[in-house]
């Protein structure tokens, strides 16, 4: 059965506005159950989207989650020129086909179309184009836009904020994009070793502002774009900013999760 989600859009400005909702299932909600989350950090191999999706449909399938959260440009490493990403792009199948086999929606990493940096939401009935990064570094900035609006995803009536990297750093992303009403906040995420703490820092600041679940898949290993080391220890923290699950240093691993 395809995965019911849809991908609701509000800027700040627009807060007075009813929310734009797309959804992709021709239906309503689910009701709520329990979310088995997950936070992956798989294998890169710089610029080979066929290989990193390939690393993603495993680590979909070893998690056997609802929701599989990977890090910042995981299908094409921290690599800044990469080519853009298509949502039709034969490469993802394989990912495809393990979202459809565990009834997964996968928030992964890419370069697309109108130079973003963005989160893709792939199930077992394709990709879409779920949220563009706002915030960017400087070399980002020299050829990537940032996106204009929050997003949030509803799977199964969880209400999902996304958010890639930088992001997390900057306050007043978390302030709007909990502003529209969200249960998780999930991001992805790239920090090198030397910075690891930056990663708990930052969601722990998020978590207990907002009371709210924060998932980061954080890369590990080496990604390309100069980062020989990144940090790993992807991790689910609770709305008291404790961490309730953490990953290793390593490259392939990953934790799942079920909360309620």
């Amino acid at each position: 059965m395809r995965p019911r989600y849809e991908v609701i859009l509000r800027a700040d400005h627009e807060a007075d506005r009813p929310s734009a909702r797309v959804d992709h299932t021709g239906g309503g909600a689910e009701p709520r159950t329990p979310l088995r989350l997950a936070v992956a950090q798989p294998p890169c191999v710089p610029l080979d989207v066929a290989a990193n999706a390939l690393a993603h449909a495993a680590a979909v399938r070893r998690a056997r989650a609802r929701v599989v959260v990977f890090p910042e440009l995981s299908l094409t490493g921290y690599e800044l020129d990469a080519p853009v990403v298509s949502v039709g792009d034969p490469r993802l199948a394989p990912l495809v086909e393990a979202c459809a086999e565990t009834n997964t929606v996968a928030l992964a990493g890419a370069p697309v179309a109108g130079e973003h940096i963005a989160t893709l939401a792939v199930t077992g009935g394709g990709a879409t184009v779920a949220y563009r990064k706002t915030w960017l570094g400087d070399a980002e900035a020299r050829r990537f836009r940032p996106g204009d609006a929050p997003v949030v995803l509803d799977v199964d009536g969880w209400r999902l904020g996304l958010a890639i990297c930088k992001d997390t750093g900057v306050a007043e992303h978390a302030d709007r994009t909990a502003a529209l009403g969200i249960d998780v906040y999930a991001a992805g995420v790239l920090e090198a070793a030397h910075d690891a703490a930056v990663v708990d820092q930052r969601a722990h600041r998020v978590a207990t502002a907002h009371r709210v679940w924060v998932a980061v898949a954080s890369f590990a290993g080496s990604t390309g774009g100069g980062y020989t080391e990144a940090a790993g220890l992807s991790g689910v923290w609770t709305p008291h900013g404790e961490v309730y699950a953490r990953a290793g240093t390593e490259p392939g691993e990953s934790v799942s999760v079920s909360i309620c």
